[in-house]
Order: C-alpha cells, then sequence, then structure tokens
C-alpha cells in the first residue's frame, strides 16, 4: 500500500507578513576534487520564487501526482511537478519560519555524527536549515538543499553549502566518510526517485563510510497528526488539494496554511528500498521520533 500525503503547515499571518523574499546570491567553499564537472548537475525548480497578491493568498496551479515513473536516468532525475509545488516551492517561501522552529537536533542523530572519527568529511544532503552542519566540532561538514532561501539561511552562519537535488548530488564519488538525510527522502514523490537519491548517497562516501537515513513513519506516535493528513492517491491530488491549491488564507485563526507533500514509509519499506543494492548494507533499523530510521555502510 503506497501513503502519500498532503501536510499542512501553518503560521500567522502577522508572522508571514514580516518576512519577504529577496533576490540573493549564494555562497559556498570549493574544496577542489569535490564536486562533479559541472556538465553532470542539473537541479529543476530549485529557486521558483512564489507570487503575493493582495489578499495575502498564494496562487499556484497544482499538478496531478504520478507515484511511479519508467524510463532512463535523465526521467528519474526530471522533477514532477508535484514536488516543485509542494516542496520546493513551499519551503522557498516558508524557509525564515521554517528555520525558527528546527533548532533542537535529534538525540539518534546526535549520537550518530559524535560516534564518527576524528576528521570526518560528512554530508547532509537535505541540509534545510543547517542546524547539523558543524555539529561534531571534529569533522568537517558540507551541506546541500534544493531550497535557495535555506540554503542562505546556511550561508549567512559560515557554513559551505549549495543548492543541489538529492537525485542528483554535485560531488564526486567517494569523497565524502558519511553522510546524512535527515526527512529528505519522504518528500520525493516516486519510488524511483527515492532510490535513486539513496544510490546517490552511497556513491558520495568512500568505501566503508556511513549513511544515517531518516524517513516519516505512517505508525505516527501522535495519532492526531494523521487526522491533520489529506491522502494523495496514485491518479493524482485529491479533489480538495486541487480545489486549495498550493496555499489558502485560513481567516478564523489569522493564518497561512501551506500543504507540503510526503510520502511517509510503512515498517520495513525503507529496508525493501535498498534490499537490491550490491555496494552497501544496512548495519543497523530503528523507529525513532515517528520516523524509520537506518544506518548503510558502503561495501564497494
Amino acid at each position: 500500500m503506497v501513503f502519500c500525503f498532503l501536510r499542512s503547515y501553518r503560521f500567522t499571518e502577522a508572522t508571514w507578513e514580516a518576512f519577504s523574499l529577496p533576490n540573493f546570491v549564494f555562497r559556498g567553499v570549493c574544496h577542489p576534487g569535490i564536486f562533479k564537472p559541472m556538465r553532470g548537475i542539473k537541479v529543476k525548480g530549485s529557486s521558483s520564487v512564489r507570487t503575493l497578491v493582495s489578499d495575502g493568498e498564494s496562487h499556484v496551479q497544482p499538478m496531478p501526482l504520478v507515484e511511479e515513473e519508467t524510463g532512463s536516468s535523465s526521467s528519474v532525475q526530471s522533477t514532477p511537478e508535484i514536488e516543485k509545488n509542494y516542496v520546493h516551492r513551499v519551503y522557498d517561501a516558508i524557509a525564515p519560519h521554517f528555520s525558527s522552529t528546527r533548532f533542537a537536533k535529534w538525540p539518534k542523530v546526535a549520537t550518530f555524527l559524535n560516534s564518527l572519527p576524528s576528521g570526518s568529511l560528512v554530508l547532509d544532503a537535505g541540509c534545510g536549515n543547517g542546524k547539523y552542519l558543524g555539529f561534531n566540532p571534529d569533522c568537517t561538514f558540507v551541506g546541500c538543499d534544493i531550497s535557495g532561501p535555506l540554503i542562505k539561511i546556511c550561508a549567512d552562519r559560515g557554513h559551505e553549502v549549495l543548492v543541489a537535488d538529492a537525485v542528483n548530488l554535485p560531488y564526486r564519488t567517494g569523497f565524502g566518510d558519511a553522510a546524512i538525510s535527515i526527512a529528505v527522502l519522504h518528500h520525493l514523490s516516486t519510488e524511483n526517485r527515492r532510490k535513486r537519491a539513496i544510490d546517490e548517497l552511497v556513491r558520495a562516501v568512500k568505501k566503508g563510510g556511513l549513511i544515517l537515513i531518516t524517513v516519516w513513519a505512517v505508525e505516527q506516535e501522535d495519532r492526531s497528526l494523521v487526522t491533520k493528513w489529506t491522502p494523495l492517491n496514485q491518479n493524482g491530488a485529491s479533489a480538495c488539494a486541487l480545489e486549495n491549491g498550493l496555499a489558502k488564507k485560513d481567516d478564523k485563526k489569522g493564518a497561512v496554511v501551506y500543504n507540503r507533500y510526503y510520502h511517509v514509509f510503512s515498517e520495513g519499506e525503507l529496508e525493501r528500498l535498498v534490499s537490491g543494492m550490491n555496494n552497501a548494507v544496512v548495519v543497523d533499523r530503528f523507529f525513532d521520533k515517528s520516523n524509520w530510521c537506518i544506518i548503510l555502510q558502503k561495501t564497494l
């Protein structure tokens, strides 16, 4: 069974009016030998800016969900419209407020990062506001995310970051000692893209390198959250989601509500995604804070 949802993200109108989306330039420090040739990088829809109208609502036409895709590697790398509208553009719009609420470190992620040998080079793929970048002072961190505004927040804090797509990481093969992907894979709308993102994480680390992956679980500890989800089916977004579009204004609560796309994972699904890999093995799996988590080790 496939579990795909749109989850609402709400913040007050006063907060909404306090933030704007300026034009900006990204900065990042390039280490020789880390990055793939530029012709190998293809990022689609990474910096779309929302257009606001006088009533405070945002109007973006949602597109139907295609749950599975087949074909060439380039088709897997091509960003589906549902991700552009319900992931990329949403995070671009809510980045400052989202970042202000994301500061607590998950203990299991902290334990993983603190267990790495001194001097390790760690990739955070989908780093968000960079809360894990630099967490272990004995390691060197680099980060990437599809959201330009979130990357700007990281860069302003002095982190080494760039805009990149999880399914086409711009790093050379085997450059890192470890990698993390925290709450990222569930934003990818097809199984092929989720598999590709894992392949890219494994490709980017050295033989023996460890990769921690966490994803949202359908088995939520707080069941009240489930009632707030709008299910999607394999034929496309629900009529409700199509009607509401990307965002809506809740006058009663004085808030702007955004919907984000999630593919929530059932028990064992994450392990099944990696079961056919011939260059990595699962060395640990656990359930933590309503997330399914695995640690992979690269073997080849």
